[in-house]
């Protein structure tokens, strides 16, 4: 099926979320992962399956890491992955506690150190988290002025204690990826700038780039940044291997690349320019997943349908394809490299 030769030496893939948290990735109450009536993985069966339709070829995939996980799942499903030709990546889920609170980082510490220990049994390179903060907590305000610092400093501690705690810089990942959400999601790392924060000061505190920003287009669309704003920051970023890792997914509706307005191609462009980008993911959520039901109430503009008549693999297929002719050309242009 693959028709469009992929031109700049970058690993590109999906973040399968089209397929749902609840039902496609959240494992159960016994830590067993979705399968569906022929016993395989729903998440390996799914990137199979945007292996065949896809004009373009993807060659990695990342996906969502749940403390709890069955090991013999997680082992089979990057397996799978690499069967088909993927290279894993995974983005480590936090639960049972606040982040930037130093009361709960005992709390949080544990789930960090499993998913790196088990980033670092299955040999990846590429972990990311959401974990500077905690997910949906409406009655949270904002921290500014002293609170901001005093957060920045927590998270700084929390993150290079489980550093150290699993030696990873002596293993085989390169690289941890920050994700900064939308507002709603989070209260205060709701931006770029505010994730480049902690990152920059993450990388001081361990003598070396390893922390990064993960560079998503649907959260930085939502922030209060503009474009110039945010193509700013990338730029500083790169300067000083603040980031490698871009997600390629439309603001607010999280559905069909043609509902992002412009972001995805104005800062794939300002990721291109800098030289450090490495890896580009495409991400659809499903407009119907229970798990995200919170968001949909908070924001009606996040449940819309935005298949236009095509099943979610279609959609998503049709992002690859879209996202591929641009970093095609980004080429063509000079601006990325073959």
């Amino acid at each position: 099926m693959a028709t469009i030769e992929l031109k700049p030496k970058v690993q590109f893939g999906i973040v399968p979320t089209h397929i749902k948290f609840v039902g496609g990735l959240v494992p159960d109450e016994n830590g067993k992962l979705p399968r569906g009536e022929d016993g395989r993985l729903l998440v390996n069966a799914e990137l199979e399956r945007v292996n065949e339709q896809s004009k373009v070829r993807p060659n990695c995939s990342q996906t969502a890491l749940f403390p709890g996980a069955d090991e013999d799942d997680l082992s089979e499903m990057l397996a799978g992955f690499k069967d088909l030709g993927l290279t894993p990546h995974v983005i480590m889920m936090v639960a049972g506690g606040n982040p930037m609170d130093p009361a709960d980082e005992d709390k949080i510490a544990p789930g960090l150190l499993a998913g790196l220990e088990a980033a670092k049994k299955h040999g990846i390179e590429h972990v990311s988290s959401t974990s500077l903060e905690e997910w949906m907590q409406p009655d949270k305000q904002e921290l500014t002025g002293k609170d901001f610092d005093d957060a920045v400093a927590q998270l700084v501690k929390l993150h290079t204690r489980v550093c150290r705690e699993a030696d990873v810089l002596n293993s085989c990942i390169k690289a941890w990826h920050f994700e900064f959400l939308r507002g709603i999601e989070f209260k205060t790392f709701t931006d770029i700038r505010k994730a480049w924060t902690v990152t920059k000061a993450a990388n001081e505190a361990i003598g070396q780039p390893f922390f990064k920003v993960l560079v998503d287009a649907a959260h930085c669309g939502d922030s209060d940044l503009s474009m110039e704003e945010n193509a700013a920051v990338i730029e500083e970023m790169g300067r000083e291997d603040g980031f490698s890792m871009f997600h390629a997914s439309a603001k607010t509706t999280r559905g069909c690349l043609s509902t992002d307005d412009g972001w995805v191609g104005n800062l794939l462009t300002a990721c291109a320019a800098t030289g450090k980008l490495e890896i580009v993911l495409v991400e659809l959520f499903h407009h119907e997943d229970p798990a995200l039901a919170g968001l949909r109430e908070a924001d009606p503009r996040h449940g819309i349908d935005t298949t236009d008549g095509r099943t979610y693999t279609e959609a998503v297929c049709d992002g690859l394809e879209s996202v591929a002719r641009r970093l095609n050309n980004l080429v063509n242009r000079g601006i990325l490299e073959r």
